[in-house]
């Protein structure tokens, strides 16, 4: 693992393309689960923050076991974090992270009591890349197949 400066900030500018992450917990019965939340914060600094219900099962889970995992993916980036996750009692971050699309799920605003914030402190990352969008990967693929040469991309792996 390296963990260079500037692996760093690839990483963080990865994460702050993608709006949807997969947050992966222990079950009590030992299975990883993955569900789907917003991420809330796009500028990351080893930590992600996700509003979330205090009931809900990541919460809880994460209550037993705080390790976790949060996968990103685009069609032409990928990141996975490992690190701990927790819920967290702040009114005040609830307010900073508040947007129109959470009331979907917290109808009665950022004074639901139900409302929890879902820390995720990252101690590493992994994450490929296929610079240059779609039509840029696309010709990489052809590429590919016509000389026989693996496709090539960005990748690695970082300490946080």
């Amino acid at each position: 693992m390296t963990d260079t400066h500037s692996e760093r900030a690839k990483v963080a500018d990865l994460i702050k393309d993608f709006r949807f992450a997969m947050v992966t917990t222990r079950h009590p019965d030992g299975k990883l689960v993955a569900r789907p939340l917003t991420v809330q914060e796009a500028e990351f600094d080893g930590d992600l923050w996700f509003l979330v219900s205090k009931t809900a099962a990541p919460a809880t889970e994460l209550a037993t076991d705080p390790q976790a995992n949060v996968s990103l993916s685009s069609n032409d980036a990928w990141v996975s974090l490992s690190g701990t996750a927790r819920l967290v009692e702040d009114r005040s971050k609830i307010e900073e992270l508040w947007n129109p699309v959470v009331e979907a799920w917290f109808p009665e605003g950022p004074d639901d009591p139900t409302v929890g914030v879902l820390k995720f402190t990252a101690e590493s990352a992994e994450y490929w890349d296929s610079p240059g969008g779609k039509i840029a990967t696309a010709f990489s693929f052809v590429k590919s197949k016509i000389t026989g040469e693996p496709l090539r991309g960005d990748s690695g792996t970082v300490d946080l």
